[in-house]
């Protein structure tokens, strides 16, 4: 074993596996809810941690109504229909009764993170995190790589085409943030909007395996609880997670991680008063994959690269979007205009590029993070995180 690696053998907080930032998206849905951070660690931490993460992601989607029909007649007659050429007027719901929903979003979302975390057995590991966000138009010089300003001169000069999703038509730097649920219920958030999303408590248990030594395979398993505080969304979810860290150690003081994870949430399982309609799917579940390289200095010191693959399932029932009925500025927009509605009933991907410096004293990390399946929620995100001891 390389010097580097024997130090980091004596203390663990230096290189603890894969220690990730908080990769959650800003999703104009998932900020209301506790969600879960998969967690690639080897082993209890030997340090409690305090950790702090900004991140910043733009999101837009413009204009869009559904209409979900509650006769199965009509149902029957969609399900045999492409969804955008399906036609039929909800305005009497006497006679055509549906359930409608409307949305539109455009705000560059800012998620400020603060985290604590401590050993309270050989093997059991507590964190608490509180999450809050700030509703911004995104201008420079607060916003430089989310701003809209930087992606649709991307979108111009390298990749996409002039104004692909209408930011331009509806005009940049701009704060649009409505939604009205099928229960009639509204969300209005405007420019400096601030509100503390709710407190998560993870519980993680690290168990000792005779394959941890003899091929450096670890797991863990973890419990959940967030209380959700903000107004439109009291309640409290909970959820578990499952997660395994394969390390190979190479040559010349490198190292090589790979992780995969998975979680389930449940939703809304307790809601403290009514409630806004974040969506009719209660469970949420997450997979991901992720892989580093890890340089090692003489001193103990790291440089690490990651790329991270994070899938979700979607936020409403996916047989709705065999009948939805969606309305939108169709004609001004050069395509995605209903993507506010769509993307509710699909999978949402992302990748993530993780660069993360560390010693014996602080660990530090930048990232980004694309949509690459034009859900724009967000569009493009980055992050950075900062970790140091506490209270030893």
């Amino acid at each position: 074993m390389s010097l580097g690696q024997t130090k980091v053998r004596d203390s663990v907080f230096i290189k603890n596996g894969i220690e990730n930032p908080s990769l959650l998206t800003t999703h104009s849905f998932g900020i209301f809810s506790s969600r879960i951070n998969t967690n690639f660690k080897r082993e209890t931490p030997n340090k409690n941690t305090f950790t702090f993460t900004i991140t910043s992601g733009n999101n837009f989607q413009p204009l869009v109504t559904a209409y979900i029909p509650k006769d199965p007649t009509i149902r029957a007659q969609f399900k045999q229909t492409p969804w955008n050429k399906r036609k039929f007027n909800f305005i009497d719901q006497q006679s055509t009764p549906a359930e409608t929903m409307t949305i539109v979003i455009d705000a560059v979302i800012k998620e400020f993170r603060f985290g604590y975390s401590l050993a309270i057995a050989k093997k059991q590991e507590l964190t608490v995190n509180l999450r809050s966000y700030l509703i911004t138009k995104g201008k420079y010089p607060f916003t430089i790589f989310t701003s809209d300003e930087t992606i649709e001169w991307f979108h111009s000069n390298i990749n996409g085409g002039e104004d692909p999703f209408g930011r331009r038509y509806y005009g940049l730097n701009q704060v649009n943030f409505k939604y009205t649920d099928r229960n009639e219920r509204t969300l209005e958030l405007h420019q400096k909007d601030f509100f503390v999303g709710g407190i998560e408590f993870s519980h993680y248990y690290y168990p000792e395996l005779s394959i941890n030594k003899t091929s450096n395979l670890f797991f863990n398993f973890g419990s959940h609880l967030g209380i959700n505080t903000s107004s439109y969304n009291t309640s409290l979810d909970f959820g578990i997670s499952l997660n395994a860290l394969k390390q190979i150690y190479l040559k010349n003081n490198y190292e090589l991680n790979m992780a995969l994870g998975g979680n389930v949430l449940r939703k809304n399982l307790i809601d403290f008063k009514e409630v806004i309609d974040f969506g009719n799917n209660p469970y949420l579940g997450t997979a991901e994959g992720h892989i580093e390289i890890t340089k090692y200095t003489k001193k103990g010191h790291f440089n690490a690269l990651g790329f991270n693959y994070q899938i979700q399932s979607s936020y409403n029932k996916k047989e709705e979007a065999n009948y939805y009925r969606l309305t939108g500025n169709w004609k001004e927009i050069n395509g995605h205009w209903e993507t506010g509605i769509s993307t509710l009933y699909r999978p949402l991907s992302n990748w993530s590029f993780i660069y993360t410096y560390g010693s014996n004293k602080i660990q530090f990390s930048l990232y980004f993070k694309e949509d690459f399946q034009v859900n724009n929620a967000p569009d493009f995100q980055v992050g950075s995180h900062i970790k140091f001891p506490l209270f030893n």
